[in-house]
């Protein structure tokens, strides 16, 4: 009687370890009609939408990810260290503006969004390495229960220690699929991405729409099954700390 009965959980355990592992995949750049954004929509996987604010398919983009079951965020722009202050965008967060403004435009930016559950960051490498600035924006997110995904275009950003401090969930973003556009740079990174699931029990990317994003949207779409059978995609909401480390 005995015999298969201890059998039967064997198959299922190497599996219930390996999905003990948890991929997060963020797509940014929603809201402008971009490159790729139906492909990244119809990827049979749960991921994050990060949709910038105030743009002509902000809403749009916002709702239909909502509709097909996505979590929301707002991809907040943010002052970069080096580029122009026009590459970011209506309503960018910069580090000469008031604290008064500051807080208004992150509220307007939050408020344009439908179904915002939490902020990444647009950029950023000046904004998110400012105190004071960051100050304001982890207040905001504690006062709206919104999470914080830290985008790391900079190793000086201060948004995990801020956000630790404060009890504000956070998480941060591991490696960019597309930095580069091409499509050879876009297979280094998923391989890189696969060689982190690996080493480590989370892992966070990022991906955008726009220039890659039809070519991001393949690569992804093409590595679901392989991933799939080491790991478990998640929503960004199941990757927060809640401290510092």
């Amino acid at each position: 009687m005995h015999t298969g009965a201890s059998n039967v959980p064997m198959p299922s355990q190497p599996t219930a370890e390996m999905k003990a592992k948890k991929v997060a995949i963020v797509i940014d750049d929603f809201g402008n009609n971009m490159d790729g954004t139906k492909e990244m929509m119809n990827l049979p996987i749960p991921f994050t939408v990060a949709v910038m604010p105030f743009l002509p398919s902000s809403k749009q983009d916002a709702q239909l990810a909502h509709d097909k079951g996505h979590e929301v965020i707002l991809h907040l722009p943010m002052e970069p260290v080096r580029g122009k202050k026009s590459w970011l965008g209506p309503g960018a967060i910069t580090t000469d503006l008031s604290n008064e403004e500051i807080h208004k435009r992150i509220v307007a930016a939050i408020e344009d969004i439908p179904y915002v559950i939490g902020i990444n960051n647009h950029m950023g490498s000046k904004a998110t390495a400012d105190e004071r600035v960051m100050k304001i924006l982890v207040e905001i997110c504690k006062e709206r229960n919104l999470i914080l995904l830290d985008s790391r275009t900079t190793p000086k950003s201060l948004i995990g220690k801020l956000a630790g401090q404060s009890g504000v969930p956070y998480s941060e973003n591991q490696l960019f699929f597309d930095d580069l556009y091409t499509y050879s740079h876009i297979s280094k990174q998923m391989v890189k991405f696969k060689k982190l699931i690996h080493q480590r029990d989370l892992v966070i990317a990022i991906g955008h729409v726009g220039p890659p994003g039809k070519k991001t949207a393949q690569v992804i779409k093409e590595a679901i099954p392989i991933i799939q059978k080491e790991a478990t995609f998640v929503p960004i909401s199941q990757t927060m700390k809640l401290n510092a480390n």
